[in-house]
């Protein structure tokens, strides 16, 4: 299955990009880095740069449909940037529509409270997005690892980095779930 990563140009957390994404290829799934502009994503450990990642697609050039699944990684800059980018938001919104998964760790769902898609959901996220959530209709809950199938699709959210095994362990047995039919 080929599964979007979707991160702005600068500021996503690195952790939160190659630890999803290596879980996805080790599962024998097609990772792809898609970003509002092409060319390298600048990734962040928490303020101090970290590494770069080539894009394999840009906003706007791919649809919902070319993927079984969306990973949305945090990092506190990322969404910010996504949130203000349209295409970003409609690529996002794309997932709901057409009933694919989506899973967010950490900051990512702020782009989930632009696109208008949180509603009647409930998920987790970085304690410091609960009252954006809940402003946006979202039930917020502590917990490692939320799944909410109340809604078009399946959302899987975690909190943070200390998260990420299962995060990872979830939102794959969740996409490959939805996949299988």
């Amino acid at each position: 299955m080929r599964i979007a990563f979707l991160t702005a140009p600068e500021g996503v957390e690195q952790v939160e990009l190659t630890e999803p994404w290596q879980a996805a290829v080790e599962a024998g799934h097609e990772p792809v880095l898609v970003s509002t502009e092409s060319g390298e994503v600048q990734a962040f450990d928490h303020l101090d740069k970290a590494d770069t990642f080539g894009v394999d697609a840009v906003v706007g050039e791919v649809s919902a449909e070319s993927f079984g699944g969306l990973v949305l990684p945090g990092g506190v800059a990322n969404p910010d940037f996504l949130r203000t980018d349209d295409k970003a938001v409609a690529f996002v919104k794309d997932f709901f529509e057409q009933g694919l998964p989506v899973a967010a760790i950490c900051h990512a769902p702020w782009t989930l409270v632009e696109a208008d898609v949180v509603r009647g959901r409930v998920l987790t996220s970085w304690p410091s997005l609960r009252t954006d959530l809940r402003n946006a209709g979202a039930t917020w809950v502590d917990e490692q690892v939320k799944v909410c199938d109340n809604g078009p699709n399946k959302l899987v959210t975690s909190r943070k980095p200390g998260d990420l095994k299962a995060f990872c362990e979830t939102f794959l047995d969740v996409f490959t779930e939805e996949a299988a039919g």
